[in-house]
């Protein structure tokens, strides 16, 4: 008989609290995904390479496939669903539309969040320095151009 370590956890998530028990080995993506419903946050390579589970966790940019869900008991955690507010694109979403910044939007997600985390402490990047902030994303279907138009476009 396995005996399964679990710890009951609060987290903010996009503004809501939950309170849930885990299973002290549950990743955060996990706990994201399955257990609160919120399904923009892809799970894409499980090892921390893709980026495509980037959530901000009291601001600091995480691949949230990295991070136990236990680790994140008392934060607050945003996802891709709490950045457009009241059915309205934040301007870095809108950029990614009107620059054609995404095809198959796996990495949209985890894009998004890696640079809104960028844009919230410096307004006004460079390239290198968007490109730099983007470097944990993998996308295998833009070449990137567009991704740095649209971060750039959001910054104006």
């Amino acid at each position: 008989m396995e005996v399964v370590a679990r710890k009951t956890i609060e987290v903010e998530v996009n503004g809501e609290s939950y309170e849930r028990e885990v299973e002290a080995r549950r990743l955060l993506i996990h706990l994201i995904r399955d257990d609160l419903d919120l399904t923009g946050s892809h799970i894409g390579c499980d090892t921390g390479n893709c980026g495509a589970c980037s959530v901000l966790v009291d601001g600091v940019l995480v691949k949230s496939c990295m991070m136990l869900a236990i680790q994140a008991d008392g934060t607050k955690i945003e996802t891709v669903e709490g950045l457009a507010r009241d059915g309205e694109l934040t301007a870095l979403q809108q950029a990614f539309s009107d620059h054609h910044a995404l095809q198959c939007g796996y990495c949209t997600p985890g894009m998004l969040m890696s640079a809104t985390a960028l844009l919230r402490v410096n307004k006004h990047p460079s390239e290198p320095e968007i490109r730099k902030a983007i470097q944990g994303n993998i996308c295998r279907c833009t070449g990137y151009v567009n991704i740095v138009e649209a971060v750039k476009a959001a910054a104006e």
